[in-house]
């Protein structure tokens, strides 16, 4: 088979995956999917300093020798430092290994390039919409929160605050979050709006990226203090019961700091109160970014069951489940509910040490839970989609029906309105309204109202066109 052919050469390999239509990425983090040079051509043009480590950005003025656009122009050397700095590239090629952890070195690059980021939310969308088109994706769910949705949370009053207290303090957020919302409702609509314009959306000159369809999971934060954190999922909830554009809610940041996992179950008990305040809006969180000896064994016991038990639909990473007490349950839980696991090989390789055979997703796989493959930070990691799938590949034996399988799923189990292509989840077998063609008019009215069913639709053209150019690539070589 021309795959098994391919897996035996990682640049032949590289090349047919690459061309390989991958449906949809879901676990994808904004902030974190931007390459550090385009923050630091970002940083060039607001006319920002090298910090004096060289290893992130400063205001003006600038010491002498740390001005962006001399260091871009007659410093490359400088520049390649800080472009470790900004992301794990060097610490992957051994730069800073003795002294940093890969934990503490990707979640540190954030603070240093925050100040770059700032005002440049649609240069971001236009940067990672491209990134995905050269990439063969058809959709992104980025994890994404406009810029007043971040400053209503960083401005709560630090306020006790108990499960028993969820009520009383919903009744107070809710009434003011409104103006908030069309804060960033506006934000957001303007962002998009420039993004489309630089990618020419619409135009003779469209570039791919415009076709990428992207929705957002609007997240909340769990390292802040507890009432932070409500405010921060109730803003996340409203705005996706709000606008369609937001498809679910997430909860980002390490789940090892201290706060996270003193209030670990706290937060599920917000989620809890909030998604029977919110039925419609769909959970995706991160639970189990955890290994083993990272934290004491007591808090590898549950995350990923008590996520489960939250009411999550996905879950990002679930990356400790073998150390979880009742682990054979959870599986068995998410299988049968068709609970997907989103898995992230790169970020768990370099953030938890974990990769090859230590890592669970054959297991997953071997259970029954629906696997998904996904880039979590890919600018950070200086990863994309295909690196997952030759790793996927190479790292975990998959091949290509497996592959074929896992980008069928992305979309299968995406936040997509609408009904599924697939009948009952059996990935391949369609509807009977498309069993025969989806030219039929029964399909064509189901691809007209179903978003799901249309980009579903498009991604088996797509695999056919692909089958079709590797056979004839294959037979003339």
């Amino acid at each position: 088979m021309i795959f098994d052919a391919a897996v035996s050469s990682p640049p032949r390999l590289r090349m047919f995956l690459h061309a390989m239509p991958k449906g949809g990425d879901l676990h994808n983090h904004l902030g974190g999917s931007v390459y550090a040079e385009d923050f630091v051509d970002w940083a060039t043009t607001e006319g920002l300093c090298v910090d004096t480590a060289g290893a992130g950005f400063a205001k003006p003025p600038c010491v002498p020798g740390k001005a962006l656009d001399q260091i871009t122009r007659d410093q490359p050397f400088a520049y390649g430092r800080l472009i470790d700095s900004l992301s794990m590239r060097g610490w992957q090629r051994g730069v800073g290994r003795n002294d940093v952890t890969g934990h503490t070195q990707f979640f540190g690059s954030f603070d240093k390039f925050g100040v770059a980021s700032h005002g440049h939310d649609a240069e971001a969308l236009a940067a990672t919409r491209r990134i995905a088109a050269g990439d063969n994706l058809s959709y992104l769910e980025l994890d994404h929160n406009p810029p007043a949705m971040i400053a209503a949370t960083l401005a709560t009053p630090d306020v006790p605050l108990a499960a028993a207290g969820l009520a009383a303090r919903y009744v107070q957020e809710i009434a003011a979050i409104g103006p908030v919302l069309d804060k960033a409702i506006a934000e957001l609509d303007r962002d998009e709006a420039s993004a489309h314009a630089a990618m020419g959306c619409g135009g003779a000159m469209a570039e791919a990226g415009c076709g990428v369809a992207v929705r957002y999971l609007a997240w909340g934060w769990r390292a802040l203090p507890p009432a932070a954190v409500f405010r921060s999922l109730i803003l996340a909830f409203a705005m996706a019961a709000r606008d369609p554009r937001f498809v679910g809610v997430n909860i980002v940041q390490p789940e090892d700091w201290p706060v996270p996992l003193r209030d670990y179950d706290l937060h599920m008990a917000m989620f809890r109160f909030l998604a029977a305040k919110y039925p419609g809006v769909r959970l995706s969180l991160h639970a189990g970014e955890l290994a083993f000896a990272q934290v004491p064994p007591g808090d590898l016991r549950d995350h990923i069951a008590k996520a489960v038990a939250a009411g999550a639909q996905r879950i990002g990473h679930g990356a400790d489940i073998a150390y979880e007490d009742d682990a054979r349950a959870t599986i068995a839980t998410m299988a049968r509910h068709g609970i997907a696991v989103e898995i992230n090989l790169s970020s768990n390789d370099a953030i938890l040490g974990l990769k090859g055979t230590d890592h669970p997703l054959s297991l997953y796989r071997q259970m029954g839970v629906p696997v998904v493959l996904s880039t979590d930070d890919q600018g950070v990691l200086r990863t994309d989609m295909t690196q997952e799938y030759v790793r996927a590949a190479r790292e975990q034996g998959l091949r290509y029906a497996d592959l074929k399988g896992v980008a069928r799923a992305s979309l299968e189990y995406a936040f997509l309105p609408g009904a599924s292509l697939w009948q009952g989840r059996r990935l391949g077998v369609p509807v009977a309204a498309c069993a025969h063609d989806f030219g039929d008019p029964g399909c064509r009215q189901m691809l007209r109202v179903s978003e799901k069913a249309r980009l579903q639709a498009g991604l088996e053209q797509r695999f056919n066109a692909f089958e079709d150019n590797e056979i004839e690539f294959a037979t003339l070589h």
